[in-house]
């Protein structure tokens, strides 16, 4: 079994790890570093957005530059606050159970939860090691990722992917249990580890029939949700829904939105839809995974959107954005890096 599942993710290059993924093309990244002189070339790309949105910057400075009305009801909480004013603030800013709870600095569903509870939340602040955000659990149906990119020269960009989200689950038959279900599960199984720690506790429960169960409610690749290719529903009522995001700072050039909405019909005519977060210049084209694509291709997207960064970094910076210097750059991302390490310990 170990051996099949070995092979499995051996031929299978969704399941690389990530360096190994992309150390093939990595020298193409580095040629747009000599060709700039700047190895954080990509920090002009986005500007009010800190390091261009390549890593390490918080939910806060996104939100505030989003339409009020288009971002889920948040709070921020610091770390070492007192219980009591943990509550307090949360209660003064309306919130009921449940809601759900990420870094306001993370990555990857790190330390993402859904609280239901006091207790729950008692436990996640004794946990948690830095800056948080309170969020409304938006209970809308359908989830969507939209990667979009605007040269700063031209009115009208482009949505290059568009991808709906379906989250990591399970679904009980009335005699399997928890465990059962997720080793039977295509992409759980290759989980077990993060599965036993987060849901060990209730291995042992059977599922009821038609019952959801889910293993994680952050729709990304990295925690095992399922993305499905919504490429023939791009059109250009999608796109003027986000000309206008990035036009309402006039400083959203390349980035994905991770959204939810009614439904897709709703999101062309810019109603009734929430956007979760927006993921700058360090967003990958999520659009490559669970469509069949093959790696010859994925690297052809992904080359694509290299190009296009270093287009608009080039010319952001060629109109007056400069370049982040190595030194603090480098000093930068050294922090964002120990940053995730720590999060990654509590998770």
């Amino acid at each position: 079994m170990r051996l099949k599942k070995f092979f499995q993710k051996l031929t299978n290059w969704e399941l690389w790890n990530f360096y190994v993924l992309y150390f093939p093309i990595g020298p193409v990244w580095l040629w747009y570093c000599l060709r700039s002189r700047s190895f954080w070339f990509f920090s002009s790309s986005n500007p009010s957005i800190t390091f261009g949105g390549f890593e390490g910057e918080g939910k806060k400075e996104m939100y505030d530059q989003l339409p009020s009305h288009l971002v889920p009801r948040t709070t921020f909480i610091m770390h070492d606050w007192p219980f009591d004013e943990v509550k307090k603030k949360v209660t003064e800013a309306g919130f009921t159970f449940p809601f759900i709870v990420k870094p306001d600095v993370g990555m990857k569903g790190i330390l993402f939860r859904k609280i239901e509870s006091e207790e729950q939340l008692r436990k996640y602040h004794a946990k948690i090691p830095v800056e948080y955000i309170v969020q409304d659990l938006v209970d809308l149906p359908v989830e969507v990722s939209v990667f979009y990119y605007r040269h700063p020269a031209q009115q009208s960009g482009t949505v290059s992917g568009f991808i709906h989200k379906e989250l990591l689950h399970v679904k009980g038959d009335g005699f399997s249990t928890l465990k059962e279900l997720i080793l039977k599960h295509p992409r759980a199984r290759y989980r077990m580890e993060e599965m036993e720690h987060r849901h060990g506790h209730r291995f042992g429960r059977v599922i009821h029939e038609g019952e959801v169960f889910y293993l994680s409610y952050a729709g990304n690749h990295n925690r095992g949700a399922h993305f499905t290719n919504l490429h023939r529903e791009i059109d250009d009522d999608l796109l003027k829904v986000f000309d206008y995001l990035s036009h309402y700072t006039d400083k959203f050039y390349y980035g994905r939105y991770d959204i939810k909405t009614t439904s897709i019909e709703d999101l062309k005519k810019g109603k009734n839809f929430l956007i979760l977060e927006f993921n700058g210049c360090g967003s990958e084209p999520n659009h490559i995974y669970d469509c069949g694509m093959s790696i010859r291709k994925a690297y052809a997207v992904i080359l694509h959107h290299w190009k296009v960064l270093y287009q608009i970094s080039r010319y952001n910076h060629r109109n007056g954005i400069p370049y982040w210097p190595f030194i603090k750059g480098w000093k930068y991302l050294r922090e964002a890096k120990r940053h995730f390490r720590l999060l990654e310990k509590y998770d």
